[in-house]
C-alpha cells in the first residue's frame, strides 16, 4: 500500500472511530420526568353540630299560681290536689251559731256530719264572685239570659249601670250561673271544691282562719247594707287567694243538697246526689252572721234568682 492510501485509510479510520465515541457520550439534557396526575379527593363534609333545643320548663302550680280566662278577663287561683277534711261537728256548729243567734238548734247542721276526708284532683277557682260586667259579656255574646231583676237592695239600678260593674252579679239561679260558666268555657265548682278552696287542709272555720268575723274581713252581718265590689276585703282571702268565700252574696255549688250525703258520700271527688229538689248554696251573704259565713256551712234554695245570691265558677287543669 502507497505511503498516500495508507493515509486516507487511516484518516478515514480517525474519524469512524470519533464518530463512534460521540454517539456513545451521554447527553447533557436532563429528561423531563412525566408527572403521573394525582386524584384529587373529595373533601368530606364538616358534620354542623345541631343544637341541642332546652325545653321551656313547666311552671310548678302551688298556692298563689294564678291564671286569667281569655274569655271574661276573671283571674282563677289554683288549688293543688290532696286530701282536705270537710264538714263540721255538729255540737260546734251549734256552740258557734248560740254566741250570735237566739234559739238556735243542733238539727240545723247535721247536713255537716260527720267530718270526713276527702280527696280531690287539681283545679282552679274564679277569684272572686262573677261580676255585673262579666255577666254582661255573655249575655252580649248570646250565652246567657239577662238577671231577672236589674236592682240590688239600695239601688234601683244595679245591672247594666257602669257603677256595679264590678259587683258581683245577683238575680242568676242555678241554671243562669250554669249557663255562664259554661260560655266562659269553665263549671260550677262542687261542693267539695267549694269548700276546700275556703278552707284549705287546716280544719280552719273561716277562710282566714279560726278568728272571728270582722268588718275589715268581709261584708256581712248588714254592715255595709248590700253588695260590695268584689274583692274589697283581702285580708280576708282564702289560703288559696279566693276572695269573698265568706260574705258578700251566696255562690251556687254545682251539687244537689241532701241532708245525709256526708254519710255514704265518695272519698274522692264527690259530686253530690245525682238528683235532688234543692241546689247548695255556700259562704253565707252580706246580710248574714257570724255563724252561716263558716266555711263548712251548708244551705240550699230551689233554682231561684234571690237579690243576695250569685256564683263563681272554676275549671280542671
Amino acid at each position: 500500500m502507497t505511503d498516500n492510501r495508507k493515509l486516507i485509510f487511516f484518516l478515514f479510520a480517525g474519524i469512524g472511530i470519533l464518530l463512534a465515541l460521540s454517539s456513545c457520550t451521554p447527553s447533557n439534557e436532563i429528561p423531563t420526568p412525566s408527572v403521573t396526575p394525582t386524584a384529587s379527593l373529595t373533601p368530606e363534609p364538616t358534620s354542623t353540630p345541631t343544637p341541642t333545643i332546652t325545653p321551656t320548663p313547666t311552671p310548678t302550680l302551688g298556692i298563689g299560681s294564678t291564671w286569667t280566662s281569655p274569655k271574661d278577663d276573671m283571674v282563677m287561683v289554683y288549688v293543688s290536689a290532696g286530701e282536705f277534711t270537710m264538714g263540721m261537728d255538729a255540737d260546734q256548729a251549734l256552740g258557734i251559731c248560740n254566741q250570735f243567734v237566739s234559739g238556735c238548734s243542733r238539727g240545723w247542721f247535721t247536713d255537716e256530719e260527720p267530718v270526713h276526708k276527702v280527696y280531690l284532683d287539681a283545679f282552679w277557682i274564679d277569684q272572686t264572685e262573677v261580676t255585673n260586667a262579666m255577666y254582661a259579656l255573655c249575655v252580649a255574646d248570646g250565652g246567657c239570659q239577662p238577671p231577672v231583676k236589674n236592682y240590688s237592695k239600695t239601688s234601683t239600678s244595679y245591672y247594666g249601670n257602669s257603677q256595679y260593674d264590678n259587683y258581683p252579679v245577683i238575680f242568676v239561679d242555678w241554671n243562669k250561673a250554669n249557663d255562664y260558666c259554661t260560655w266562659a268555657g269553665r263549671r260550677l265548682p262542687t261542693e267539695a271544691e267549694w269548700e276546700k278552696a275556703a278552707r284549705g287542709t287546716d280544719e280552719r272555720t273561716y277562710p282566714w282562719g279560726n278568728d272571728a268575723p270582722n268588718a275589715n274581713l268581709l261584708n256581712y252581718n248588714s254592715n255595709v247594707g248590700d253588695t260590695t265590689v268584689v274583692g274589697t276585703y283581702p285580708n280576708g282571702a282564702s289560703p288559696y287567694g279566693a276572695y269573698d268565700m265568706a260574705g258578700n252574696v251566696w255562690e251556687w255549688a254545682a251539687d244537689w243538697h241532701s241532708w245525709t250525703y256526708y254519710q255514704n258520700s265518695p272519698t274522692e271527688n264527690p259530686l253530690g246526689p245525682d238528683s235532688g229538689q234543692y241546689r247548695v248554696l255556700r259562704g253565707g251573704a252580706w246580710q248574714y252572721n257570724d255563724c252561716y259565713v263558716r266555711s263548712a256551712y251548708r244551705w240550699s234554695y230551689p233554682s231561684y234568682s234571690y237579690l243576695n245570691v250569685g256564683f263563681r265558677c272554676s275549671r280542671s287543669p
